[in-house]
């Protein structure tokens, strides 16, 4: 199977795309960067194939990861809550990205991770791209969602 081609997002259902894509990558607080004089954030995940684990070899789900580069530009600020930026050997589990326009074309990312944590990018415009980086690896399992069980039964 290929890895995930490049995606780019202009508009937040752009963005939920490469959210779901990157929903349970694990990212090392140390592998984020923001360079003020162009506007430009970066981050690189290990990004849980879901695509490859719905497919399952064999009856088993085929669990890996794969590095992953998410790249912004156009970025005005970028804040942090529940974590600072120089925490830079702890990771982050992210379960969500999303976009909010706050006056046309403007707005901001928010990075929503396990643990009450987040990352918020006020931006210019939206402009993010996504693009696996070659590196793959065996997952040791599929990551879990308690609650997803209880809503699917009721």
């Amino acid at each position: 199977m290929p890895d995930l081609p490049r995606l780019i997002a202009f508009d937040a259902d752009d963005l939920a795309v490469i959210a779901a894509n990157l929903q349970d990558a694990l990212v090392r607080v140390g592998d984020m960067a923001f360079v003020p004089q162009t506007k430009q954030f970066a981050m690189v995940a290990a990004r849980f194939d879901w695509v490859r684990a719905a497919a399952k070899k064999g009856g088993r789900p085929c669990c890996e990861r794969a590095r992953t580069g998410l790249h912004f530009g156009r970025v005005l600020k970028v804040s942090c809550r529940g974590f600072h930026c120089r925490d830079g050997a702890l990771v982050l589990n992210l379960l969500d990205i999303g976009f909010k326009e706050t006056g046309p074309p403007e707005g901001y990312v928010e990075f929503i991770f396990s643990a009450g944590r987040a990352l918020r990018l006020e931006v210019e415009c939206l402009e993010a791209e996504i693009r696996d980086l070659g590196f793959r690896w065996q997952a040791r399992s599929a990551p879990q969602h308690p609650f997803a069980d209880r809503w699917q039964k009721a």
